[in-house]
């Protein structure tokens, strides 16, 4: 669990006793602190006599890439997990993601993340092809358990292995701080993955369940804007990585399917009278062309260069059984 902020105290303490409270108990609970040297110390105080939960510093430099990465590099299990410093976990979160990896080929298995929304109800005007604006599993991806290009990294977990063959999270594509809310970190690795091991299986399994906070700065359309943006931007270094046939393909599908259907759906529903319908199909056209300007954007400032990021070789322990988190 990658930290940074003590605004997100009462969440950070949420999200670890949803893990110590699993049906299939966790080895080890690590909490990696992002450059913020007093929330390193009040952690580090809170948990000193908590068996079970190491607070760590990021090793690397800031941002939630190389957050992971030092995770992954001190942790001992043979199974990995990832959860937002915001979310919860249903009780048999670990235990669904421990029985997908009784398939050898099985390199990493994603969950579904439900929204908590600050105002106690989505926002009318907000589509579900969006959620994955605030983090969260949006209408378009297969339910159950299936198949997937990519797992989303806030409720993820990988095979230890994986990070032999891919390595770790690439630095200078995600999260850093309270910068633009870049993403597709998670993308970028799966993708890589599945390029280092052509027989590796990645998977969801909507029954592998958390409950993720969305404040009240992130249901503004502001931030819907934004965000979206720099999905644009995100997804132009991934394609710059792994190439615009891997890159997008996933993409392609949502924009030329999923998207349409939602846009019919919200015009149905401004015809039927029903409330927020002709916002939500507004909000997909407008987070289609903000994404697609980032894209744009981005893809240019790659060729030019101006944009960087490198890809961790991961080192620790591989001794131990159980899940990290």
């Amino acid at each position: 669990m990658c930290v940074y902020t003590e605004d997100r105290w009462e969440d950070i303490l949420a999200a670890v006793a949803s893990v110590r409270a699993q049906s299939l108990p966790a080895l080890e609970t690590l909490l990696v602190v992002d450059h913020n040297q007093t929330l390193l110390e009040r952690l580090t105080k809170e948990y000193k006599e908590t068996e079970g939960v190491r607070v760590l510093a990021n090793a690397g430099p800031r941002g939630l890439s190389a957050g992971r990465n030092t995770g992954i590099a001190a942790s001992s299990g043979e199974i990995i997990a990832f959860l937002d410093d915001d979310a919860v976990a249903e009780r048999d979160w670990l235990r669904h993601f421990a029985a997908a990896y009784e398939d050898p080929q099985v390199m990493a298995v994603g969950g579904r993340t439900m929204p908590v929304w600050a105002s106690g109800r989505r926002p009318v005007w907000f589509p579900e092809e969006f959620d994955w604006v605030v983090g969260c599993t949006y209408k378009g991806l297969p339910p159950g358990r299936a198949r997937v290009r990519n797992v989303l990294g806030g409720n993820a977990s990988f095979r230890r292995t994986a990070f032999d063959a891919a390595g770790g999270f690439a630095t200078g594509i995600g999260r850093d701080g309270d910068k633009r809310p870049l993403g597709c970190e998670e993308t970028e690795l799966c993708i890589r993955l599945s390029r280092a091991r052509p027989d590796a299986i990645l998977l969801i399994d909507d029954r592998a369940v958390i409950h993720h906070r969305v404040p009240a700065g992130r249901e503004q359309f502001r931030y819907f804007r934004t965000r979206t943006y720099a999905e644009g931007l995100s997804k132009a270094l991934v394609a710059r990585s792994v190439g615009a046939g891997k890159g997008l393909e996933s993409e392609r599908r949502y924009t030329t399917r999923v998207l349409p259907a939602g846009v019919a759906r919200g015009l149905r529903d401004a015809l039927l009278a029903r409330p927020g319908g002709a916002g939500r199909a507004g909000a997909i056209v407008a987070g289609v062309a903000a994404a697609a300007g980032g894209y744009v954007l981005g893809s240019v400032r790659a060729r030019r260069g101006g944009a960087t990021f490198s890809v961790a070789e991961i080192g620790g322990s591989t001794d131990g059984e159980g899940a990290g988190v």
